[in-house]
């Protein structure tokens, strides 16, 4: 099956790339393509325009200061997993995006794009989720911060509107006496997870005060728990704040007990990283 047909524009600048979506209430935005295309494809989606921003400039940066990551609307999947500055200031970065698709999606396929698709089966949204990140996002009324909390409101929706394109995401640095943890189970290395889980720790001394575990593939958007109230029991807290479903995939039980099995391997990880990376 192929798409219906649409317009095509190219845009130069941001400005332009803004003045085009504005114009089209129907237009799409490109980056990677590597979601949107497929849905085009299989007539799941379909537009007026397309507004491919790859000429756009700028927009490729993965950049690492003291506070964290910022990463570009342009920057490829393969482009922050080579990053090892990026991998010092957030590990989770690395762990979460070696699991993303294969390495031909993640040549050419975004993070900042994976976010925005907000796929509850993504690694990315989770991340964003999980670490308190956020999302920067412009359109011709100017630009605004979405935090991550706000930014995903159901099964491939987000907050954006639709004359807004994101920018830049943020991906908070992990400070000194933290650890976190990423692991999913998939039916081959590379497929949708059938359940992802990753874990964000914080140590003082060998005392955890904080954990907080983050979920994908189990609901219609990525979910973070608090389980620092249930250390001892951890994956019976997360599942009273899940509803794992069946699907094609994996039955509803299934999923259950992968959630019960990598909430605690996957936490016990994260918090061996906090121990090691005393507070200074």
């Amino acid at each position: 099956m192929k798409p219906a047909s649409f317009g095509y524009v190219r845009p130069a600048t941001l400005a332009e790339a803004l003045t085009a979506l504005a114009e089209e209430p129907e237009a799409k935005v490109l980056a990677g393509g590597q979601s949107l295309i497929p849905m085009l494809n299989m007539r799941l989606a379909a537009m007026s325009t397309l507004v491919d921003i790859n000429a756009l400039p700028d927009l490729g940066h993965v950049h690492v200061d003291a506070a964290g990551v910022r990463v570009g609307a342009l920057a490829r999947h393969a482009e922050v997993l080579a990053s090892s500055q990026a991998a010092t200031s957030q590990p989770l970065l690395a762990l979460a995006l070696a699991n993303v698709a294969h390495p031909t999606i993640r040549n050419r396929g975004t993070t900042v794009g994976s976010i925005v698709h907000a796929d509850s089966a993504g690694e990315m949204p989770m991340v964003l989720a999980l670490l308190d990140g956020s999302l920067d996002v412009a359109s011709l009324r100017g630009r605004r911060t979405i935090a991550a909390s706000e930014l995903f409101v159901g099964l491939l929706e987000s907050t954006l509107a639709a004359d807004e394109i994101a920018v830049e995401a943020f991906f908070p640095a992990l400070p000194p006496g933290s650890g976190v943890a990423f692991e999913e189970i998939a039916r081959r290395h590379g497929d949708y997870a059938l359940v992802g889980v990753a874990a964000s720790v914080t140590c003082e001394g060998d005392r955890v005060t904080s954990a907080r575990m983050g979920y994908l593939s189990v609901s219609d958007v990525p979910v973070i728990v608090d389980v620092s109230h249930a250390l001892d029991d951890p994956a019976t807290a997360a599942l009273e704040m899940l509803d794992p479903e069946d699907d094609i995939h994996a039955s509803a039980e299934y999923r259950a007990q992968l959630v019960r099995v990598l909430t605690t391997r996957v936490l016990a990880s994260a918090i061996d990283m906090a121990r090691t990376r005393k507070a200074t």
